[in-house]
C-alpha cells in the first residue's frame, strides 16, 4: 500500500490565526509536527504497517517549508516534498500509483460561515470558485485531482465546517475535526488527548479499507472553472492566461476536457492576479 499525505495548515489542530505564523512560527511547527507524527506512529503500530511501501507527504501550506525533514527518521519509507513553487501544488508528484490520499489539517472554503481562516487557496485574491456550477474548497479540489487519477481521498482532518462541506460529496471519509470555528480568526481548539485518540482509530479505519472499497470524487468532461477575483485588477491579470474568458468585471471563466489541465490552470490564475497590487 501507498500512502499520499497532503498538509495544510490551518485545519491543525492548535491554530487559530495567519499571525502565529508571523509572530510565533515554532508554534505552528509543533502543531503540524505533533499531527503528523501522530498519525505517521498510527500507520507505523497498525496491523498494515508491512503491507506499506511508500508514505509520501507533501508539505503542503504557503511555501512549503513547515514541516522539518527529520520526520522522515521515523521510517525509511516516508518521503518528504517540500518547497514551492512546484507543478499541481498540492497534490505534487502525484500519481495512480497511490492506493490512498489523506487530506491532514485542511480548512473550509473561501466565505464559510464559522469556517476557521476560510480561504480557498488565496485569501486575498479568490472571493468564490466554482468547477461545473460546484462551489469549491481546497479539499474538493484536489480530491478530484486524486480522482482523476482513480485514487480515493480516505481521511481528511480539520475543522468542523469542513466536516460540513464534505459530508454529501464524499460521506465515505474517515474525518477527525480538531476544532470549531468561532469566527474567521478564532476557534475552540479540541484537546489534544481527544484529538490523537480520534486520530488513530480515523488512521486504523482507512487503512482497513483497500483501493477498490473507497469511491473516487471526480468530475466529468466538459469542465467548467469559474473564478471571481477579490478586485477587476486582479480578474484584468488574470485573464491574460490564453482561452480565458471574462464574465463580468472580476469573473474569469476557463473550460477544459483535462481535469489536470484545469488544476494546473487555477494556480496560474492565482499567481497572474497576485501580480498586481490592488
Amino acid at each position: 500500500m501507498k500512502l499520499y499525505l497532503s498538509l495544510d495548515m490551518e485545519g491543525m489542530p492548535g491554530t487559530f490565526n495567519w499571525e502565529q505564523e508571523k509572530t510565533d512560527r515554532p508554534a505552528v511547527r509543533r502543531c503540524i509536527e505533533h499531527h503528523v507524527r501522530t498519525i505517521l506512529e498510527a500507520v507505523l503500530a497498525s496491523h498494515q504497517a508491512a503491507s506499506i511501501e511508500e508514505i509520501a507527504i507533501a508539505d503542503s501550506h504557503s511555501a512549503g517549508d513547515n514541516l522539518d525533514y527529520s520526520i522522515t527518521a521515523l521510517d525509511k519509507r516516508i518521503h518528504l516534498i517540500s518547497g514551492n513553487p512546484r507543478p499541481c501544488y498540492m497534490m505534487p508528484d502525484f500519481g495512480s500509483g497511490y492506493d490512498q490520499v489523506w487530506l491532514l489539517g485542511y480548512h473550509s472554503g473561501t466565505g464559510a460561515l464559522k469556517g476557521n481562516m476560510d480561504h480557498t487557496y488565496s485569501n486575498s485574491r479568490i472571493h468564490n470558485i466554482w468547477i461545473n456550477g460546484k462551489a469549491m474548497n481546497e479539499a474538493l479540489i484536489n480530491s478530484a485531482y486524486a480522482g482523476y487519477h482513480q485514487v480515493p481521498v480516505a481521511l481528511v482532518t480539520g475543522d468542523e465546517t469542513l466536516k460540513q462541506e464534505l459530508s454529501v460529496a464524499m460521506p465515505w471519509l474517515q474525518f477527525v475535526a480538531t476544532k470549531k470555528a468561532i469566527s474567521k480568526f478564532a476557534a475552540r481548539n479540541y484537546s489534544q488527548i481527544s484529538v490523537d485518540a480520534h486520530t488513530r482509530e480515523a488512521v486504523s479505519h482507512a487503512l482497513a479499507k483497500s483501493k477498490t472499497d473507497l469511491q473516487v470524487y471526480s468530475f466529468s468532461a466538459p469542465l467548467t472553472l469559474k473564478i471571481e477575483f477579490n478586485s477587476t485588477a486582479m480578474a484584468d491579470q488574470a485573464c491574460l492566461l490564453p482561452y480565458s474568458q471574462r464574465l463580468d468585471g472580476r469573473t474569469i471563466q476557463y473550460q477544459a476536457d483535462d481535469y489536470a489541465v484545469l488544476f494546473e490552470a487555477i494556480m496560474a490564475f492565482v499567481y497572474l492576479a497576485a501580480s498586481t497590487g490592488m
